[in-house]
């Protein structure tokens, strides 16, 4: 099908036509049509996947004029590549379960609240798909606006504050990133090209200065999307005080379009900036994976103590990609995949015993073991792959991540961030003891009713996934393969050629762009 991947994502949008139609009070059948559209959804994404080439080539590439106005011209034009393909089919699986997850937690406003999911999931396939510099702004922009309503609307009690924290730093962020999307347009239109269309810009040579401006405004875009350090304040208060189905979708997608901008956007459009700040980026990354475990270690609330692991493991993500090498990348992407499907598990955990306790507080529980056994092993396994053990998506990714970055010029970091490694285990596992074991003292807790089979229904898939990628890593690897390569190619140019010209002549005009990049592979 020519127009698969325009289906898949702008269908999301029919849901909310008809939700639209339907009754507020009608909160059953508003639920049940928000949780259908997004299972078509992930129905419609599987022949993309079935269909994929393990090739580097965009595919299944829709490319038409959208926009003319002057100089400006944008196109919508979206395509998949290894780099996207296991990030589309994780915002298609997650969603459902984020749905699903709501059934009884969201109360107030249900009809607003699942338009707000559709048209979140529209935003994060449209992000991941755009190969148009302009059509990606307007889908990034469009993911702020939802989540933005589901953190300060269906929220806790400092849903406000956290909301428009949320808000501002993404903001900022996408300003400045605007302005060089703009700039580098501009620069573009010297060299003969006439339009914002992502590969025309992969041969475009910029002078260095100018590659380091226009690097800073898109990585501080993305470095507050991942987030690292130190602009990662944001995040624990905004998976604190967002519902279960937002922390969820902030954790496994929403985070991983920073750590994606910067493979598919800054790194390969800015070769010489990328490696400028290479050392820059590692040292952030090895702080955030080491601070964020300490502040982990201190937490009361189990909620925020997960939301501070999850700026440790991307940190991790952040130091595999700028090892420029195919292990190293190959770990990150993998990674980003690991990372959605653990930490998303693990604040739905939180959202169940939130939903039977009310509180977050680690000292409220202790002995839950005893009354939620089949909670209990579920629990269990999301920490163990939360922590790396060996057998689960956890340790594929980091391992990787860790022989990658060790083998590039990263070696010295890459020895201190995995003490990582260790910190993790010690604040997972003493937060899981002191939930899960000692004496239920507390008479609350003694009335707890073990996960029922929606709950259930819930934690399966996410618990399949944790050990099919664990035990074999390699069906999701090869389909990266050829396009991490493409990457990586691309982000290490033969940057004294590159510079040689620059000097030269600021903006020379585009080599033909390679056939592999602008030709979508036939089926």
């Amino acid at each position: 099908m020519s127009n698969i991947l325009s289906l898949m994502t702008f269908l999301p949008i029919a849901g909310v036509l008809l939700l639209l139609f339907i009754p507020k009070d009608s909160k059953g059948v508003l639920r049940t049509v928000a949780f259908l559209t997004t299972v078509a959804t992930f129905v419609v994404s599987i022949p993309v996947l079935t269909g994929f080439q393990t090739i580097a080539d965009f595919q299944f590439v829709e490319n038409v004029p959208w926009i003319a106005a002057g100089p400006f011209a944008m196109r919508y034009n979206i395509g998949i590549d290894g780099i996207t393909i296991w990030l589309v089919i994780l915002t298609t699986f997650i969603m459902p379960i984020a749905v699903l997850s709501t059934w009884t937690a969201v109360e107030d406003k249900v009809k607003e609240y699942m338009i707000c999911l559709l048209l979140l999931e529209t935003g994060m396939l449209g992000a991941f798909l755009a190969l148009d510099l302009f059509l990606f702004y307007i889908f990034w922009e469009v993911m702020l606006i939802p989540m933005y309503f589901i953190i300060g609307i269906w929220g806790g009690k400092n849903r406000v504050y956290a909301a428009v924290k949320f808000f501002i730093y993404t903001m900022v962020g996408s300003l400045l990133m605007l302005v060089a999307l703009i700039y580098l347009y501009l620069l573009g239109t010297k060299a003969g090209i006439t339009d914002f269309s992502l590969v025309h810009f992969f041969s475009l040579n910029v002078d260095p200065a100018t590659q380091t401006w226009l690097f800073l405004a898109f990585a501080l875009a993305f470095a507050i999307k991942v987030p690292m350090f130190p602009l990662h304040t944001w995040l624990p208060d905004a998976h604190t005080e967002a519902p279960t189905a937002g922390s969820v979708i902030l954790a496994a997608i929403l985070l991983k379009m920073g750590t994606y901008g910067y493979v598919r956007f800054a790194m390969p459009l800015f070769p010489e900036a990328t490696a400028q700040f290479t050392p820059l980026i590692a040292v952030l990354s090895v702080i955030g994976v080491i601070y964020a475990a300490f502040v982990a270690m201190v937490q009361e609330d189990v909620k925020k103590l997960v939301a501070y692991s999850s700026v440790a493991h991307l940190g991790y993500v952040m130091l595999g990609l700028f090892s420029l090498n195919e292990q190293g990348v190959t770990g990150g992407m993998l990674q980003m995949i690991n990372h959605g499907i653990s930490t998303g598990a693990l604040f739905l955990i939180v959202g169940f015993i939130y939903e039977r306790r009310h509180t977050r507080l680690i000292s409220d529980f202790g002995g839950l073991a005893k009354q939620m056994p089949i909670f209990t092993v579920i629990f269990m396994i999301v920490t163990l792959s939360s922590i790396a053990v060996p057998g689960t998506n956890g340790f594929v990714g980091e391992f990787l991540i860790l022989i990658g970055a060790y083998e590039s010029s990263l070696r010295w970091y890459t020895i201190i961030a995995a003490s990582g490694v260790i910190l993790a285990a010690v604040y997972m596992l003493w937060m899981f003891q002191r939930v899960m074991f000692g004496e239920l003292e507390n008479p609350k807790n003694q009335k707890l009713e073990d996960l029922n089979a929606r709950e259930i229904a819930i934690m399966v898939p996410l618990i399949v996934l944790i050990f099919v990628i664990g035990v074999y890593p390699n069906p999701f690897i090869e389909k990266m393969t050829p396009s991490i390569k493409k990457v990586i190619a691309q982000a290490k140019v033969q940057q004294t050629t590159a510079q040689a010209v620059s000097e030269a002549q600021p903006v020379a005009a585009p080599a033909e762009a390679p056939q592999a990049a602008t030709q979508p592979a036939a089926h």
